[in-house]
């Protein structure tokens, strides 16, 4: 995973990279389309995100992309979520 992509937590399954704080339902989408990609990545930590959503943080939900990483370092918008 390209570092400027990069987050506070990093997973592997079934060969691709999962970086940051993705929501399932997009893992389970890439796992059933299984796009040539090094994986998917949710940069920083964009309160409203899955492990971002607590109490502490109250109704605030920030927007944010799930970007799909390709193999040559580029990215596009996977999912936005807003």
């Amino acid at each position: 995973m390209p570092i400027q992509f990069g987050s506070c937590h990093t997973a592997v399954i079934d060969g691709y990279a999962i970086e940051g704080h993705v929501p399932a339902r997009e893992i389970k989408r890439l796992l059933a389309e299984k796009p040539n990609a090094v994986g998917i990545a949710v940069p920083a930590m964009p309160i409203g995100s899955p492990g971002m959503d607590g109490p502490e943080y109250g109704s605030r939900k920030d927007p944010y992309d799930v970007l799909l990483i390709s193999k040559n370092g580029q990215s596009q918008i996977y999912q936005s979520y807003r």
